[in-house]
């Protein structure tokens, strides 16, 4: 059972495209399978909104894409609600303009002129003017956790110990610790993103494929076969291993 997956793209259009497009290389020699993004589509990058319009688009065209739900996304629907409105997986000191958080470029890539430097409320009524409702509902409905066969994809990890069934949009999406540091098997393999790392790594019992586009790195694919795991490169399939 074939799947690609993407890590953490934070408005890296151009970086997105040229991985789908190794990708579609990859297909063209070993068949067509889905492509799961797993989430933080927005924030930091120079083109979030490029990024939310290119997978509303194709998904509307049928094409064969999963897109998950990362705390990034969830925290910009969030503002465009109510900016007041907290999110319990953020520190208290933050808030999504935070120059660490990186809401102000995903607004100006809407247009929103000069999100870090105004007041919250002129802020808040031009973001709600300028994002277009299909891009606030494609990213309200984003699903937090998708399987394919022993492979289950999440943005940030599961809460280990809970049924799939049973984890909550909090821990899919923000969960660091208890989940990084957990080494027993989950019954599944894990392939998350959320906490950036210099390469994709394996780690045994889960597959982190956040690269740190977010930083300055690469973004970064890779392919499952079953359970085996591929980086996808310009040279081809790199082998994955624990």
């Amino acid at each position: 059972m074939r799947t690609y997956a993407i890590g953490d793209i934070h408005g890296h259009l151009d970086k997105l495209l040229a991985l789908h497009t190794l990708i579609a290389a990859d297909m063209a020699q070993h068949g067509a399978a889905p492509i799961v993004h797993v989430g933080d589509l927005v924030d930091r990058g120079p083109d979030s909104r490029g990024v939310v319009e290119y997978l509303r688009n194709g998904i509307a065209e049928g094409r064969d894409w999963i897109v998950l739900k990362g705390n990034h996304d969830r925290l910009f629907t969030y503002f465009l609600d109510d900016p007041a409105r907290p999110d319990p997986g953020l520190r208290s000191d933050l808030s999504w303009l935070h120059p660490r958080i990186g809401g102000a470029e995903t607004l100006a890539s809407y247009g929103v002129a000069h999100p870090a430097d105004r007041p919250i409320a002129p802020v808040h009524l031009d973001a709600v003017a300028e994002v277009p409702a299909e891009h606030r509902r494609f990213l309200e409905q984003r699903p937090g956790l998708y399987q394919r066969g022993e492979v289950v994809f999440v943005h940030a990890g599961i809460r280990p110990g809970v049924a799939l069934s049973a984890q909550t949009e909090t821990d899919l999406v923000w969960i660091r610790k208890d989940f990084l540091e957990d080494t027993r098997d989950h019954g599944v393999l894990v392939v998350h993103g959320h906490t950036a790392i210099d390469r994709p790594t394996h780690y045994g019992n889960r597959v982190n494929i956040d690269s740190s586009v977010a930083y300055g790195g690469p973004l970064s694919a890779i392919v499952l076969e079953g359970r085996e795991v591929f980086q996808i490169t310009a040279e081809g399939r790199l082998p994955l291993r624990p």
